[in-house]
């Protein structure tokens, strides 16, 4: 698929002889030893400040006339990629509806689009709809993980996630312009594996979970309710993280790679293999444990329990640091995930060990990822792990500071207790 990007619509839409130029220089040198596809004219231009849309059609048109002259036009089609922002309404997906804001724009389009058998093009991502109204929108439901269902009360259509109901309005609103024929093409979906404090949704747990369940649900050819066994065709966004990329933390971290090529978290694009965050190990079967930071600790008592750990609590937390194998994702969960885990372990996996003040989570899925290694109880002893770059001394007082810190921690729990507090740590998975 090769962009004609909005800065040239203006000279793709004025003169035949610039498509003519473009599709010489750029497309023909390659193809077809180059499987090109697609040329997607245009990039979400109803979100443009430039307001560009009135170019696109034209545009189009005179790549398609040149894809003529070259006789390509039937291996090669034409289309343009939008947002979710084309839509006004999107719930119930049998009410989606197109912005009437667009209308002189898309009815041309979609005109072209149906004539020339060329999919609608949507860029779809269920984790701004989660980020922005979490008490609308569970995080389940956004990464297909939702054990119940969501009715849409006009057709008793069922959509047990968002990815499905996003397509679905589309292919209602197209139905209510009498467009019954346009296939809708995902050209970007994905999840982000960090983000910003208030971007508590995006890590490398959810972004492998949400890509994981995209493609088994796309191989699994089901379609959606309202297009059962409709293949779909996604693509998704994005392949590196792009570390320049302005906006919030979340845009520049987008990728399945870092830019030097290292993966972020593991993907199977079988759609065969099991979620696992780990790579190997299930503590489940074997009685393992480890220890990890809860999401849902505060930044202020994450930091503050990290610098106990890696101080009076004895851990070496080299491997948390900058470029080391631990240091990414550059967050304070994961960071005091692995402070957690290596005071847990090296203090006998008990749970007074694993308490942290209520903001450890005992869990038995092996946390490790990469080349980032959690300790076990029995491995201790062995070469601490491949993490570790450097040792930190240990001082004569840290014992009693470990003592003296677990038995402020039984009086607080006792305390709480007798108080009939409730639970200390809310913990969900």
């Amino acid at each position: 698929m090769v962009a004609v990007p909005n800065s040239d619509l203006l000279a793709f839409s004025q003169f035949q002889s610039n498509a003519d130029s473009w599709l010489k220089n750029s497309i023909l040198p390659y193809y077809p030893a180059t499987k090109i596809t697609y040329i997607t004219v245009g990039l979400e231009v109803t979100e443009s400040p430039d307001n560009a849309s009135a170019l696109v059609v034209p545009a189009m048109h005179n790549v398609l006339a040149a894809l003529k002259k070259a006789g390509l036009h039937k291996r090669i089609k034409v289309s343009s990629t939008h947002s979710l922002g084309v839509l006004s309404r999107s719930f119930p997906p049998s009410a989606g509806a197109f912005n009437s804001s667009h209308a002189s724009f898309l009815k041309p389009m979609l005109e072209f689009l149906a004539e020339n058998q060329s999919p609608f093009m949507i860029d779809l991502y269920p984790y701004y709809a989660y980020r922005d109204s979490p008490k609308k929108v569970s995080l389940d439901y956004a990464l297909f993980e939702s054990s119940s269902e969501v009715i849409d009360p006009n057709t008793g259509l069922l959509y047990t996630n968002m990815f499905d109901a996003q397509i679905d309005a589309l292919y209602f609103a197209l139905m209510a312009l009498n467009f019954k024929t346009i296939k809708v093409m995902v050209t970007e979906t994905g999840w982000p594996s960090k983000g910003s404090p208030k971007e508590k949704g995006a890590t490398p747990d959810n972004a492998q979970t949400y890509n994981t369940n995209l493609i088994r649900h796309v191989l699994n050819d089901t379609g959606t309710p309202a297009k059962p066994g409709e293949e779909l065709d996604v693509y998704i966004f994005s392949l590196f993280n792009e570390n320049r990329k302005p906006g919030l933390e979340s845009e520049r971290n987008w990728g399945l790679f870092y830019p030097d090529k290292t993966s972020i978290y593991n993907l199977d694009f079988t759609g065969k293999g099991v979620l696992d965050m780990t790579n190997s190990t299930d503590g489940s079967k074997n009685g393992t444990t480890w220890c990890i930071a809860s999401s849902k600790a505060s930044e202020a008592d994450l930091q503050n329990a990290i610098d106990w750990a890696c101080g009076p609590g004895n851990v070496d937390c080299s491997a948390i640091q900058p470029s080391q194998p631990c240091f990414e994702p550059d967050n304070l969960v994961s960071h005091a995930s692995f402070a957690f885990n290596s005071y847990y372990q090296q203090n006998g996996a008990s749970d007074v060990a694993c308490s942290f003040g209520g903001k450890g989570v005992k869990v038995d899925k092996d946390p490790s990822y990469d080349n980032c290694i959690y300790l076990t109880a029995g491995g201790i002893n062995k070469t601490a792990s491949n993490n570790m770059t450097a040792t930190v001394n240990t001082s004569s007082s840290s014992h009693t500071a470990v003592c003296s810190w677990i038995c402020v921690f039984l009086l607080t729990t006792l305390i709480a207790v007798i108080l009939n507090l409730g639970n200390m740590c809310d913990v969900s998975f």
